[in-house]
């Protein structure tokens, strides 16, 4: 029994298909979220081309489920009515990401695109400057600066300690920590389906029962990771809703 693990290199470094050496470089990554694009935007439009069927089938129905899924679990949760405005953001936000990330089951797919870190960091530096434009917006440049940064209700001689803590938390870490969550958890799945895949063909050319065990938790991961896709998708949405409720309803 030989076995052998690939380099984490090849896992997630692929090689580019066209246009090698230039900004426009495309490989399997780009491709994917490429496809994830066009998924969501086909999704919408052939949801809107049938918006007056009275019973909701195919794309529609998905569209629709979507749509209410977002409104009542995310933005009226974290918002409130005000955050209707935001539906097409979020909704949009949570698709692609779960498209992103449910390419790691798909047969000779078998990647999450999002286990690279340049979209992640993109969507949440998007995410950071929304809210922060908006807090602005709503509450002036020097309100929303003192809001964030001096919470009500703390005793002032503690501002020392929370002031310096809220301007790294609200301010620099937000937008890491929003990016690292989505990326680190598509890096680990995708590296538990390779051991289990890997073990399962290995244990398989040597002994078909030694198979049997890895084989059994790789069909599991596979549905567990099916379960982390969304959610992730989900965790990133709701918290991108948070961020932006928080910075049009400061804390009183």
């Amino acid at each position: 029994m030989n076995l052998e693990f690939p380099p984490v290199s090849h896992l997630f470094d692929w090689p580019t298909l066209w246009l090698d050496g230039t900004p426009l470089a495309v490989n399997k990554t780009v491709l994917i979220y490429l496809g994830a694009t066009v998924v969501t935007m086909a999704l919408f439009w052939t949801a809107g081309r049938r918006r007056d069927s009275l019973v909701p089938a195919g794309a529609q129905h998905v569209a629709e489920s979507g749509v209410n899924f977002i409104e009542s679990s995310v933005v009226m949760q974290t918002i409130g009515p005000e955050g209707r405005k935001f539906m097409p953001f979020l909704t949009t936000i949570f698709f692609f990401i779960l498209f992103s990330n449910i390419t790691e089951v798909i047969p000779l797919l078998q990647f999450p695109a999002n286990s690279r870190m340049a979209v992640p960091i993109t969507l949440a530096l998007l995410v950071w400057g929304i809210y922060n434009v908006i807090g602005v917006k709503r509450q002036g440049l020097l309100g929303y600066l003192k809001n964030s940064l001096f919470p009500p209700g703390v005793p002032k001689a503690l501002y020392v300690i929370v002031t310096p803590i809220e301007l790294v938390s609200t301010f620099v870490v937000r937008p890491f920590s929003l990016a690292i969550r989505l990326w680190a958890n598509m890096v680990a799945g995708h590296l538990l389906l390779v051991t289990f895949a890997i073990l399962s063909a290995t244990l398989w050319d040597s002994t078909y029962a030694g198979a049997a065990v890895p084989f059994a938790m790789l069909i599991l991961m596979t549905g567990f990771e099916i379960l982390v896709s969304v959610l992730q998708a989900f965790i990133f949405t709701i918290l991108t809703a948070v961020y932006i409720g928080g910075s049009m309803h400061p804390a009183h």
